[in-house]
């Protein structure tokens, strides 16, 4: 057997397993992730010809596949949501996004400089890279199909879902500011770099990605439902591969003009949305992209397990395999918790939005996109070393949790409402 046989055997396998794994897990304490995960390590640690994974080396080609991957997802989660976009009606979103997010990076940046001992450059990009949160590792926590009514999601997945749909793009100031922070420790600590970061990096990337994300969002509504030409009305001809076609077209001509490509893929999708919010077409896109999404999930949790068992792990410290736990078990679900204080949110479900912020693909592909544009003063092997540990520890325990807990959640949630009504 060749490698490149042992290669097309892996890939049949996980089509056929992708296919057919998401029913055999559900409601069960398991996910597709997970199992694809362990798998990946379980192939690897056979004495078969399979070719080296190795993020590290092959460092170009991980930032791409990742790249893809997200952009998938983020179109994937602007389709199903239901909920037009608004200040109130977006509440929790903007909580996590305005509170959550810049404590959890904070806390999470000093903890490495603290306790990995590393530079500040360094901890700022292990902190930026695990800012993007993806409940695409758990489906218990994200929402469903499109439907037609608006207030058909529950506030814990609706959270979880808009909040990952957002912060894949705002994760991206935050590696600039680590690629301009060990720029300036190589040229005597400038601060000249603040304000051209404020500029362009923050408020004109994020605003031209915005602003782009609905110009393409309207385009495409229209071109989907309004031309009077049913040749034209891509709506007429249900074919979901167009959804494929929004999504780079979105995102390369954002950043050809220099916004960030993840925030307008995401506002394109809820852009689209809003053009005929009930439409069933928007069904047959949320479904061809689930599918793709799906296999772009196992390939690259697949690869994620090669990696371990290649012996990606090899250069953890003890320090980092408690920043990483610091990270999932005590940053986030507290700062998860502050950012929600005063929310519509009861207490349990307060807890499960600020526990379950899910680490993946979005954080592996930051890792390989900010290694690229900068050396930072950390060996690029223990920053993947972190970075993967917390990868894996949270698919494993929010794979295995995210189920019973999301059922006794919705459990609850149903036994008080006929209390409700009757009181």
């Amino acid at each position: 057997m060749t490698m490149a046989d042992g290669l097309f055997a892996c890939i049949g396998v996980g089509a056929l397993g992708a296919a057919v794994l998401p029913r055999l897990v559900a409601g069960r304490p398991l996910s597709l992730p997970l199992v694809f995960l362990v798998g990946g390590i379980a192939v690897y640690l056979l004495p078969l010809p399979l070719p080296e994974v190795d993020p590290v080396d092959d460092r170009l080609l991980t930032e791409h596949i990742t790249e893809i991957g997200v952009l998938i997802a983020l179109m994937g989660a602007g389709l199903a949501l239901n909920r037009p976009v608004g200040r109130r009606r977006w509440g929790t979103t903007w909580r996590l996004l305005g509170v959550t997010m810049p404590l959890t990076v904070v806390v999470t940046a000093l903890v490495a400089w603290w306790l990995l001992d590393w530079p500040p450059a360094a901890a700022l990009l292990l902190a930026a890279v695990l800012a993007p949160t993806d409940p695409v590792l758990a489906s218990e926590v994200r929402v469903g199909e499109p439907t037609e009514d608006e207030d058909d999601e529950d506030e814990v997945r609706f959270a979880l879902t808009s909040e990952a749909g957002l912060n894949d793009g705002l994760a991206f100031p935050l590696t600039y500011a680590a690629v301009a922070l060990a720029a300036a420790a190589g040229s005597g600590w400038s601060t000249d770099w603040v304000g051209t970061w404020v500029v362009e990096d923050v408020a004109f990337k994020c605003v031209v990605g915005v602003l782009g994300g609905l110009l393409a969002g309207r385009l495409l509504g229209w071109l989907f439902f309004r031309p009077r030409s049913p040749e034209l009305r891509l709506s007429e001809h249900r074919e979901g591969f167009v959804a494929l076609g929004a999504t780079f077209l979105s995102y390369g001509l954002t950043e050809v003009v220099g916004g960030y490509g993840f925030l307008a893929v995401f506002t394109t999708a809820c852009t689209i949305r809003a053009a005929e919010r009930a439409h069933g077409f928007h069904n047959i896109l949320h479904d061809f992209v689930e599918q793709i999404e799906r296999l772009f999930t196992a390939t690259v949790l697949f690869l994620l397990g090669a990696f371990i068992a290649l012996g990606g792990l090899a250069a953890l410290t003890w320090q980092g395999a408690v920043t990483a736990l610091a990270v999932l078990l005590v940053i986030r679900p507290l700062s998860g918790w502050a950012g929600l204080l005063g929310s519509r949110l009861g207490n349990r479900e307060r807890w499960v939005v600020a526990g379950y912020g899910i680490r993946g693909i979005g954080s592996l592909y930051y890792l390989a996109y900010g290694l690229g544009q900068h050396d930072f003063p950390v060996p690029e092997r223990e920053l993947w070393a972190v970075v993967t540990f917390t990868v894996l520890v949270s698919v494993v325990l929010h794979g295995v949790t995210a189920g019973p807990v999301v059922s006794r959640l919705d459990r609850l949630r149903t036994d008080s409402s006929p209390q409700q009504e009757s009181a």
